[in-house]
Order: structure tokens, then sequence, then C-alpha cells
């Protein structure tokens, strides 16, 4: 038999039983759709990350209290409780880097309620001083950013980000409205515009405020920007002898936005990994799924092989026939799973920028086609022994 003729006949084998055929692939479509949109969806996730570093800048460094490891053993909350670092170091670190840095700000972070009238938003407290607003590349949309004399004055003042704005003054300009962080009134005196979901969910305030009337005096981090064109590795390599005079080595850990997005994408990629291997035992079922009923498609048409054999089929037309059904149910089953995976990611687009990574398209076809080889082999073999004579009688 030609292999044309090979084709033609499995494939109108498998047309006579649409139900069957479709519900045998079901498996594979599953397993497929469930490896690449679960890949797609951490894909998303990774450059909703990727976005965020790069929004805030390439020249970012970040002090942190105590000592941690990235992705490793980092000791928790124990990092806050023995929290080391202050405004002397600030200090120091403005002293002998003044000429790397265009800026530098605690970071002190809180979670509360803010209110105003009879609306209440939790949202992230971000206190700073007055340079913070360009370290985080922030964008005023009304009004502005506070000042170092109202940074001086502990002024309760608050500048909006764009979730929290649209939550509590939907239709109405917020500047020089009040609103209540913990019972004590803020003044409004800006907006932001949009800068991505965890940063539109904040507000932020002089870092003097969140300790003089938030109680909150903790830093989260130091947070320094490096001037444009300047060495990152030099500067963190001041930054940690600079700090060694007023702190112990185990006292602070110094990052870089590189460090910090690398680790998180290597933590991402493993978790990618896993989730496919997951879903990928879906496309093992599948194929037990195949083999099954081709066992069974095997049994059911015992004379037909024999008729076959009879009329001059050899043993490997037999095999190659019905090697080649369980292959198309496989591959039109992996195609499926792939249209349908792609259009999930279309779908989920508008909320994360998602993406099919070619390589798990390829990786999660090849293997809905190996499935269907492996898993046709040994009925194809069975139905390739058959005898021709016993095969007639058989009814």
């Amino acid at each position: 038999m030609t292999v044309k003729e090979v084709f033609k006949t499995s494939l109108t084998a498998l047309t006579l039983n649409k139900i069957r055929s479709l519900l045998t692939m079901l498996g594979v479509i599953i397993g497929v759709f469930s490896v690449v949109a679960l890949v797609s969806v951490v894909k998303g996730f990774q450059n909703y990350i990727t976005d965020q570093f790069n929004s805030l800048g390439s020249n970012l460094l970040y002090v942190m209290p105590g000592k941690i490891t990235i992705g490793g053993n980092g000791g928790g909350g124990q990092h806050f409780t023995e929290n080391k670092l202050s405004y002397t170091n600030i200090d120091t670190l403005q002293t002998y880097l003044s000429d790397s840095l265009a800026g530098i700000s605690a970071q002190i972070e809180t979670s509360k309620n803010i209110e105003y009238k009879t609306k209440k938003y939790q949202s992230t407290i971000m206190g700073g001083n007055a340079s913070m607003g360009e370290i985080l590349n922030l964008q005023i949309n009304q009004g502005r950013f506070y000042t170092k004399s109202e940074r001086d004055a502990k002024a309760k003042v608050v500048i909006l980000g764009k979730t929290v704005l649209d939550e509590l003054f939907p239709t109405k300009n917020p500047i020089g409205e009040n609103v209540k962080i913990s019972g004590i009134s803020f003044l409004v005196i800006g907006t932001l515009k949009s800068k991505g979901p965890a940063m539109d969910a904040a507000v932020y305030i002089p870092d003097t405020t969140t300790k003089n009337s938030l109680g909150v005096d903790k830093f989260t981090s130091i947070m320094l920007k490096a001037k444009e064109g300047a060495d990152i590795d030099q500067i963190m390599s001041e930054v940690k002898l600079a700090l060694r005079r007023d702190l112990k080595e185990d006292d602070f850990t110094v990052f870089t936005q590189k460090e910090i997005l690398s680790s998180i994408n290597d933590i991402l990629n493993v978790l990618s990994i896993g989730l496919a291997a997951i879903a990928g035992i879906s496309l093992f079922v599948g194929g037990i799924g195949i083999m099954n009923i081709m066992l069974v498609s095997v049994t059911e048409r015992t004379r037909e092989i024999g008729l076959r054999k009879a009329l001059g089929a050899t043993s490997k037309d037999i095999a190659l026939q019905f090697i080649t059904e369980s292959v198309a149910l496989s591959v039109v089953g992996g195609l499926i799973g792939l249209i349908l995976a792609w259009a999930a990611t279309l779908g989920i687009q508008s909320l994360l920028r998602a993406e099919v990574p070619w390589w798990a398209a390829v990786l999660a076809f090849g293997f809905s086609l190996i499935v269907g080889v492996v898993f046709g082999t040994y009925p194809a073999i069975n139905a390739a022994k058959k005898d021709p004579i016993e095969a007639l009688r058989y009814e």
C-alpha cells in the first residue's frame, strides 16, 4: 500500500466513528491546552514583572535590612524585627556617594485603610522623602508631589495612585480634598498616572509623617538611584563599603534591579516547568485512552483485518494503518489543544501580557505526536499479528 492509501484508509476508519474519535482525542486536547496555557500565563507574569522593573529604571539599587539571599532561605520576617537601617545610614551614603547618586530615600511601607466620606480602600502606604517620586519615576497626573519643606514639617499630605483615585474619587477632582488614614486627615495634593497594579494601589506620603502620624518608622528599604551612565556594580561595591562604617556585614543586603529581576525570572521559570510537567500528566492519560480505544478497534475490526490480508495486505500494511490512525488522533488533538490555548491567551491579554512561547508549543505538540506513536504501537502490532484465516472466522 502507498502512503496515500494508508492515510485515506485510516481517515475513513476514524470518520466512521466521529464521536468516539473526538472523545479519544479529548485527553490529548486537554493535555496540550493545559501545558501551553499555563506556560503562557507564567510568561505573562514574567512580562508584567519585567515591565514594572523597566518602568522604574535599570539604575535603581535597594538596601534591605538583614542578610538576604534572593531565592534562598533569607530568614523571613527576622530581617524586619532586627532592622537596623536608619537615617544615619542615608546620611553616610549621601556623604560618600554624592557624586554617583541622582537620588536617595528611605522606603517605609505599611498597609492601611484610606477613607473618603463613606468610601474606603485598603491601600499600601509608601513613605519617602521628596526625591521618592523621581527615584521611582512616578508621573504626576494632577497637582504636585510634596516638597522638602513639607517633609521637614511632617505635613499630612498625600498623593494618590491611579487605582486609589478611581475607587475614592471616580468622578470628582480630589485635589484639595481631605482623606483619612487611621482616622487622621490628610490633604490630597496630587494624583499619579498609571504605573502598574501594585503602584497604582498605593498612596505616597512623607516618610517623616509615617512615623509622626502613623507610628511606623521601620525602613522597608533604602532606595538609591544612580546617575545615568554610572557603573551599577561599582556603585553597589561603594554602597557596601560605606554602610560597613555604620553596620555589620549581616545587618544589610544590597540588591540591584537586575539581580532581583533575574531571581524572580528564575523562580517563575521553575514554576513554569513544574506546572507544565503536572499538566503533561493529562497527555500521558490521553495516550492511555488512545491505546485503549485502538485495542477495542482492533478487536471490532478483526474480520476486516482478515479480509484485507486475504486480499494481499501485508502485516506491515496493517500495522502502518493502525499506527497512522493513532498518530492522527494525537496530532489532531494536539492541534486543537494548541488552537484553544492560543485563543485563551488572546482572551487574557487585556489583563496580562501573556504570550505562547514557541518552545512550549513545539514541546506540547511534539509530545502529543510521540504519545500517538508510543501508545499506538502495541495495538498496531497486535493487529498485524492476526492470522487471516482465524480473523475471517471471527464473529
